[in-house]
């Protein structure tokens, strides 16, 4: 067969030349600044064009129009997935490196971090520990820590321990009198105290009841045997017992202490006087009732405890119906009661868990119940305390040491001892932050104020012999050892 002549068009001489002379009036338009007419037909022109389209994402095109389509392209797109790996591997790297940066950024703040709350935790413990040893060295050496009203009620406990017993050795036909302005001093300020704190409840007490009974028996009714008999018995037994019951405590510092234990040893102190002490003639002029019951009404046991359980009675059922159901709501609410106190204070005894046992409906009235036994069994000494001097005069004293007893544990087991655990555990963390992993190296404790160092207070049981000493409750002692009593007067 014979071959079909090529057309002239087809002629690759013809058309090479062609090729060029486009290439070259292309270069020279771009040169001139002129827009190109055709698309470049060269691989460095090919890559350049989609550089350019990158730049500008609105215009760029993966693929040129099919009319401009050139071979060169097509080999372009050969070459396409081992671009996409360089670009994926460009990412990944990328990534590394931001993910490093990250985990740096963010350990370089938790370092920042840690410092700063080091730094922190650095200057609570120095306010801490700084306030605090300022604190209890102020309490230690002001002197003024005692303030006026204590000093008051010092000298009024003091005053009234004296001026009592001058009383009762000289003049016994007294001391009803010097027990009744005591009352007016005390009662009204009682009630201011009591009511200001929210426990006028406890001037609903039996306590009260008594003295209000023996107030009667001076003032108002001073024939009436059986009142006097029932004062006498609620005197020297309810209210002379409860001094070891309630810890009343002969505590000068203290005026809520002292009037307490004047409620308490008062009456019984005075119905001796005029029972065993006074003047006969001024006793059968002035109280007939003792008079008669001592000389023609014997009164027994029997008759003493019938006549007691009466006004007893009469306390109990007014103070159940007007504390206890009639303030039902505001008992609940948290304001405290003679129940509410001992069913806390005796909680753990075996008598406190007995009434706790029971259902909630019925522990007020076993606690009214024990009450009265125990107010009972206080009475039955009463006759040997009516009718023989040396009975009653043991029994008082007795009540007294009593109280003197619960005021030396006041003062050194429990207010002496707590200033000393304060400053034991004060001792304690300040070690305990020298010995801290937190504590930057060269760092100090906090320093103690005039240079002052804990160790260098003395001990509560530590003596001081020479004159003009300072106590710890901030006054001067000359002549005489600092001892143990030598106690700040404020609690």
């Amino acid at each position: 067969m014979a071959d079909n002549p090529m057309p002239a068009s087809a002629d690759p001489t013809k058309t090479l030349p062609e090729l060029e002379v486009e290439s070259c009036s292309s270069s020279s338009s771009e040169d001139n600044g002129s827009a190109p007419g055709s698309p470049v037909l060269t691989r460095t022109h090919s890559t350049a064009s989609t550089s350019s389209m990158s730049q500008d994402s609105e215009e760029w095109e993966i693929f040129p129009p099919l009319d401009k389509l050139t071979i060169f392209d097509f080999l372009d797109q050969l070459a396409l997935p081992e671009r996409l790996e360089k670009v994926n591997r460009t990412v990944l790297v990328q990534r590394d490196n931001l993910k490093k940066q990250r985990d740096r950024v963010k350990k370089q703040y938790q370092e920042q971090k840690e410092k700063i709350m080091k730094r922190t935790d650095i200057e609570k413990y120095r306010q801490k520990y700084s306030g605090s040893v300022d604190r209890i060295l102020d309490k230690w050496n002001d002197t003024r820590v005692v303030s006026v009203k204590e000093k008051i009620s010092f000298v009024v406990g003091v005053s009234n321990v004296f001026i009592t017993g001058f009383l009762i050795g000289g003049y016994p036909d007294w001391v009803h009198i010097w027990y009744s302005l005591q009352m007016v001093y005390f009662m009204p300020i009682r009630y201011w105290t009591y009511h200001k704190r929210g426990y006028h409840y406890f001037l609903a007490d039996l306590c009260y009841f008594v003295n209000l009974l023996l107030m009667l028996s001076v003032w108002v009714f001073p024939n009436s045997r059986r009142l006097m008999i029932s004062t006498y018995c609620l005197a020297y037994g309810n209210n002379a017992w409860a001094i070891a019951m309630w810890r009343n405590s002969m505590v000068f510092h203290s005026l809520d202490k002292v009037t307490s234990l004047f409620i308490h040893i008062m009456p019984p102190v005075v119905l001796h006087c005029l029972v065993h002490l006074a003047d006969p003639a001024f006793v059968e002029e002035r109280f007939p009732a003792i008079s008669r019951i001592k000389g023609v009404e014997h009164y027994g046991l029997r008759e003493m405890i019938i006549w007691a359980t009466v006004p007893y009675a009469v306390w109990q059922l007014s103070y159940h119906y007007l504390i206890t159901v009639r303030r039902r709501e505001k008992i609940a609410a948290g304001r405290p009661t003679s129940f509410t106190w001992l069913r806390k204070s005796y909680s753990k005894t075996w008598i406190g868990k007995l009434v706790l046992a029971l259902p909630d409906i019925l522990q007020e009235p076993a606690f009214m119940g024990i009450q009265y036994i125990y107010a009972v069994l206080t009475m039955l000494p009463c006759p040997f305390w009516f009718y023989h001097r040396g009975f009653s005069a043991l029994f008082i004293s007795a009540v007294g040491l009593w109280s003197i007893y619960n005021g030396a544990t006041f003062y050194i087991d429990v207010f002496g001892k707590r200033f000393q655990k304060e400053l034991d555990q004060l001792k304690k963390d300040m070690a305990k932050w020298q010995n801290s992993p937190d504590t930057p190296h060269g760092e100090n404790p906090p320093s103690l104020k005039d240079s002052t160092s804990v160790d260098n207070i003395p001990q509560l049981d530590s003596q001081a012999t020479s004159s003009g000493t300072q106590i710890p409750d901030g006054t001067y002692m000359k002549g005489r050892n600092a001892t143990t009593g030598s106690l700040p007067l404020s609690s």
